[in-house]
């Protein structure tokens, strides 16, 4: 199935260690050693040493160092050495797009042609955006004094990655914030460093200055807490769980810290009855199985109304069964491995649960032979369950997708809008009132009409309720990596001694 010798590339490209502090790599210095392991094999590619809260502080020192010469920069030089990163970010691009697949099970067509590409585009835009780094118009608000707004950037900014999308999640953090003046240190994701650190590695050869990029790879509790709670870094970005982005968000309450969090999901897919029918099956296809189920914004929860409901799911479940799992690395591949063992028994778990009160049409199971070595899991179409049961509720993070029926147009609105997320949803009409309807009371940071998964750079994604808050690409983004200065003058000598007296009266 894998050819081995992905392995030893990634240990030439990254031997002097998983550690990316100042412009250069090292080790880290915590005494304990952690492995990537090919999710689809089970084979180790790459073994590294864990970084300490040392390395950690050494990353901060770096990027504190780094920030007055970088803030200082125009916003014109930021975009030009943005440009120059997204020209070496493409001539690499089939490095990425391998390394990618290998660290997450994706098959190697979709880092090919969405993961890399995404990331040289997302580089592009803000090495666009950069030049735009503005206030506002300056003005005689009051009396005799003129005002104006300044952005300025914030700081060493502090972010955390997640493992689903660990090239794309590095970019959405790392480039607003240095577009915009800032440095930053970058914890990944312990099982999917090797994107992360040849992102960095990328950025020092396109010209970006040591220290404004930095990468420490370690563990959460340890690393990541303490990137957190470090008081030298002015903002903490996090994407991950739900339950995590609360334990960041308490840590970073301490220090008073800007915040970005985008946190789990558990998308609605609702199809009214006048929807395209083979359209709504291989959108419910494609949204539910992306990445292998693992991506926040994944159809996850598809209310059908019920005219449509029955030819719905027996569409659906024939073109899951369709569905060709197997190695990353081989050109026919549609699906591969969840990112882990742990996952793939996590995901089976709520499928097993679900057999006591829903049915499984297709999938629930782990493919044998050749796969049986992978963490791999069959494409999933379950039905009959309530709406308040765990498999519609809680984020599964897997190749699952829950049909329910629906009656009127209010009940389906009312049941896509009831769990605690809302970051992204779909609804699928032909008819332009009852699409629009959905799109505005659906609570969702995202709603795509007749669609289900697409981005783009130029628009904003994050979410509602318990999806976080904060957004990544977009001008939005790079917006929230800066802060807001009101600048006045005093025109006249007289007003000064005016507002003087007002205060204080007349003294000598």
């Amino acid at each position: 199935m894998h050819n081995p010798g992905h392995r030893f590339q990634a240990q030439d490209r990254l031997a002097d260690g998983a550690q990316y502090i100042g412009g250069r790599l090292t080790q880290g210095t915590s005494g304990r050693t952690h492995a990537v392991v090919n999710p689809a094999t089970g084979e180790e590619v790459y073994t590294y040493e864990l970084a300490s809260t040392a390395d950690v502080d050494a990353a901060v020192a770096a990027a504190c160092a780094a920030f007055p010469g970088w803030a200082a920069t125009t916003p014109g030089e930021r975009s030009d050495a943005l440009h120059r990163f997204a020209a070496v970010l493409a001539e690499r691009a089939e490095e990425f797009a391998r390394a990618e697949s290998l660290q997450c099970g994706k098959p190697l067509k979709l880092t090919r042609e969405f993961d890399v590409p995404g990331t040289i585009d997302n580089t592009a835009f803000f090495a666009g955006t950069a030049r735009h780094l503005q206030g506002q118009s300056a003005g005689e608000y009051s009396g005799d004094h003129t005002s104006y707004v300044r952005r300025e950037p914030i700081g060493v900014v502090g972010s955390i990655a997640p493992w689903n999308y660990p090239l794309q999640m590095a970019a959405w953090k790392i480039l607003p914030a240095i577009a915009a003046g800032n440095t930053i240190v970058l914890k990944p994701a312990e099982l999917t460093p090797l994107t992360s650190l040849l992102f960095a590695e990328a950025a020092t050869h396109a010209g970006i200055p040591d220290g404004v990029i930095n990468i420490v790879t370690g563990l959460g509790k340890e690393a990541g807490e303490h990137l957190v709670g470090h008081p030298d870094v002015a903002m903490t970005s996090f994407t991950g769980s739900t339950a995590v982005g609360k334990r960041v968000a308490e840590i970073a309450t301490s220090t008073v810290k800007r915040l970005h969090l985008e946190l789990g999901g558990k998308a609605p897919f609702l199809v009214f009855d006048d929807a395209d029918l083979e359209a709504a099956v291989h959108g419910a296809v494609a949204g539910s199985l992306i990445n292998t189920g693992q991506d926040c914004t994944a159809a996850t929860r598809a209310y059908v109304q019920r005219p449509l409901y029955d030819a719905f799911v027996e569409r659906t479940g024939a073109l899951m069964a369709s569905v060709r799992v197997g190695d990353p690395f081989a050109p026919g591949t549609d699906l591969g491995p969840l990112i882990s063992h742990a996952q793939r028994d996590r995901v089976a778990g709520f499928v097993d649960r679900a057999r006591g009160y829903a049915r499984v049409v297709t999938g629930g199971e782990a493919p044998q032979g050749e796969l049986k070595s992978g963490a791999y899991y069959a494409p999933t179409l379950v039905v009959d369950a309530a709406q308040d049961s765990e498999i519609v509720q809680a984020e599964i993070f897997g190749p699952v997708l829950v049909v329910l029926p629906f009656d009127t147009d209010d009940e389906g609105i009312a049941l896509a809008n009831d769990t605690p997320y809302g970051l992204a949803a779909s609804a699928w009409s032909r008819d332009v009132y009852r699409a629009n309807r959905a799109t505005r009371e659906i609570k969702a940071g995202c709603v795509w009409v007749n669609d289900h998964i697409p981005i783009i750079s130029e628009m904003p994604h994050g979410g509602y309720k318990a999806s976080g808050f904060g957004k990544d690409m977009s001008v939005y983004s790079f917006e929230e990596y800066t802060q807001v200065k009101h600048v006045m003058f005093d025109n006249t000598a007289v007003a000064r001694k005016d507002w003087h007296r007002t205060v204080f009266g007349d003294r000598p």
